[in-house]
């Protein structure tokens, strides 16, 4: 019997599943493409003046930088690796079709047949398959961590990507399971990633939602921090605004501007000096200082707060990504066109910028429209390739950063459920010969990071191939293509999933030894199952 036409949706359009209620929450609206994941999350990095900020700072005027530390201004942040995170709203596939999982080997451990049709690939497109176009099998290892050859996260990333920066990145899987459709799954890390130690030398954490944890998903309760409640930005005129140089700068020109604004300083520190204000006596926080003194180096530190802010942020142009020909342009990441045409492109760079350059110490990016199934496998497909695009602009901006010597990054990347297949193929052109996504399952999740070195290729912990495979799959598959809910503490828990992914965080910096202090109340286990549950040896010693 021939099969009946189906209408085709429109990929980005929103999605009305007849097995879904109509949707009334926000996480609704966002999981099923109704809302975007935010407008355009910190519209042009007022934190990213340069690409450099180091280098920059090194050539400051020797009066403003002795200045700045006894008035508590902190020009590099925490000096921890840059974390970024992708929250794909809706149920995203991770699981074969993308990044591969296997069996208690590893990656490459092989499922069975059925179990990697249930994860959207037919029999002549398992991993170990031969595809007769090219002759080799859908194995790909380019980042490292595997991914199946034709993952259309993969596509995209490497569509972002130089080769270079491939050969520096690697990571690892996290099989686990999460509640599909709901607002209950605390997968965001933004606030333990602070705890270990990242933050900004202007905004602590940032999130592309006005939510408690800057995302579409909720953050563990107990990590929640309300003095750090991610800044959302959605659109320049923010970006802008968090930022007031004055008049002056305008008027003078920014090298000027500071310039006047020393000597205000100097001229004022004169005056400070040959004046009292008859407060005396001792200041009830310190008594070896009286409350004169407190009140002259307020008022001295008044001064050069505003000529820090004009030194570092005078400069318009560079507020903007559009204006960074690392990211938009020729010789950018994404072309004008690109850049001009998707917001998601838009919102990430912004968001990378920020981070990347230290003046935020994490971020999360919230792309909405990922509980896909319901269509042609082909709407999944379109919809992973963009998100790859974006998870690769940041993996590429920074080997970029730092006038091309890179900094560190960690990119984290996970969804609320996931989904399954039926074995139905589409065979159309972007369907690409792949089962449709027809249910949601909760059973065939994981979650995966990446993290690029400037250094090298991060190596995994191991002595061997077969126990470094274990470290790069933390947890495993059934042979049928579910999660063995058993093989880790993280399998059938999103809290500890997110206390895993921070014991990794800490372990790239060599501090997980501190785990148990930072998190006391942790859930995974003792020393010994600790470092059965992390990837990588450390890439730097505590800062950068």
């Amino acid at each position: 019997m021939p099969r009946r036409r189906r209408h085709t949706r429109h990929y980005f359009a929103p999605q009305r599943h007849p097995n879904h209620p109509r949707p009334v929450t926000r996480r609704d609206f966002i999981g099923q493409g109704f809302m975007t994941g935010a407008a355009s999350v910190l519209g042009g990095g007022v934190m990213s003046l340069f690409a450099d900020p180091r280098a920059a700072y090194a050539a400051l005027s020797s009066d403003l930088d002795l200045l700045r530390t006894p008035c508590g201004i902190n020009v590099l942040g925490a000096g921890k690796i840059p974390f970024m995170c992708f929250d794909l709203a809706g149920g995203a596939n991770m699981s074969g079709s993308n990044v591969l999982v296997g069996a208690q080997g590893g990656q490459l451990d092989p499922l069975s047949t059925q179990g990697y049709s249930k994860l959207g690939l037919p029999g002549d497109m398992t991993p170990q398959s031969i595809d007769p176009n090219t002759n080799l099998d859908f194995i790909d290892q380019t980042l490292g961590l595997a991914f199946h050859r034709d993952s259309a996260f993969l596509r995209g990333m490497m569509g972002s990507m130089s080769p270079g920066t491939a050969a520096s990145v690697n990571g690892a899987v996290i099989p686990a399971r999460s509640d599909n459709d709901t607002g209950n799954n605390p997968h965001n890390p933004l606030y333990g990633i602070n705890r270990a130690g990242a933050d900004g030398s202007l905004l602590t954490l940032i999130g592309s939602r006005n939510s408690e944890s800057g995302g579409n998903s909720m953050a563990p309760a107990m990590m929640i921090d309300p003095a750090n409640r991610p800044t959302k930005v959605d659109r320049p005129s923010d970006v802008t605004g968090l930022v007031d140089t004055g008049q002056l700068v305008g008027l003078l020109g920014q090298d000027d501007a500071v310039a006047v604004m020393e000597a205000i300083y100097r001229i004022s520190d004169m005056k400070m000096d040959q004046v009292s204000t008859g407060l005396v006596f001792p200041d009830p926080d310190n008594p070896l200082v009286t409350r004169d003194e407190v009140v002259k180096q307020l008022v001295r530190c008044g001064y050069v707060k505003s000529a820090d802010i004009a030194d570092r942020f005078g400069d318009p142009s560079t507020l903007n990504p559009e204006l960074d020909p690392d990211i938009v342009g020729a010789a950018g990441i994404f072309t004008d066109v690109e850049f001009q045409g998707d917001n998601e492109f838009r919102k990430t760079a912004a968001v990378m910028k920020l981070v990347m350059n230290g003046f935020a110490g994490a971020g999360c990016v919230t792309m909405g429209g990922y509980d896909y199934h319901g269509g042609r496998r082909a709407e999944g497909e379109v919809k992973d390739f963009r998100a790859g695009r974006c998870m690769g602009a940041c993996l590429e901006y920074a080997a970029r950063a730092n006038n091309g010597n890179g900094v560190p990054l960690m990119m984290y990347v996970f969804s609320d459920g996931s989904l399954s297949s039926n074995g139905v193929i589409d065979n159309s052109a972007d369907g690409r010969g792949k089962g449709e996504w027809t249910s949601d399952n909760s059973s065939t999740a994981s979650s995966f990071f990446l993290v690029y070195n400037p250094g090298g290729r991060a190596q995994l912990i191991g002595g061997t191939p077969e126990e470094q495979a274990r470290h790069q799959q933390i947890g495993h598959f059934r042979t049928d293509g579910s999660v063995d809910t058993g093989a880790t503490p993280a399998a059938n828990n999103v809290n500890l999933l997110v206390e895993t992914l921070i014991l990794n965080y800490m372990a790239l910096h060599g501090e997980d030894s501190g785990f148990p202090g930072l998190f006391p109340n942790h859930g995974l286990g003792n020393a010994a199952l600790r470092q059965s549950l992390t990837a990588f040896n450390p890439i730097v010693s505590g800062t950068i």
